[in-house]
């Protein structure tokens, strides 16, 4: 699972292009057709975005809702996520992806029959 900088959560909504990278000159990658943001998988150009409590626990509510976790594992994942939040000063993406992964939710969620992969790229959301 790829959450792309414009706040979108990325399933088949890609195209294939090749950029410049540290490690080729011409490296596969894929892009947000929606907003044409190309990511760069390679240098891990990730940009690190500090969101308010609100804002952060609304985008994990849109992405519990979206991969249809129970009722149970929603108040559990939107928990941990102000949990977080509150007791820390890690970037959203990392508090994400903590909460996912201390929660045991990464067999619930599958795009294609493929274990996800969470990565989270916080910049301009608006």
């Amino acid at each position: 699972m790829i959450i792309c900088e414009c706040g979108e959560i990325i399933e088949g909504d890609t195209f294939r292009d090749y950029i410049r990278t540290s490690a080729n000159p011409s490296t596969s990658t894929i892009g947000h057709r929606k907003c044409g943001y190309i990511f760069n998988f390679i240098d891990d150009k990730i940009s690190r975005k500090y969101s308010s409590r609100v804002e952060l626990k609304t985008f994990a509510m849109k992405f519990a809702q979206k991969n249809n976790f129970d009722g149970d594992d929603v108040g559990r994942f939107l928990m941990e996520v102000d949990r977080l939040k509150s007791s820390s000063n890690l970037s959203d993406s990392d508090i994400f992806k903590a909460a996912f992964n201390k929660l045991g939710l990464c067999s619930l969620v599958r795009i294609l029959g493929l274990p996800v992969l969470i990565m989270i790229f916080f910049s301009n959301i608006k």
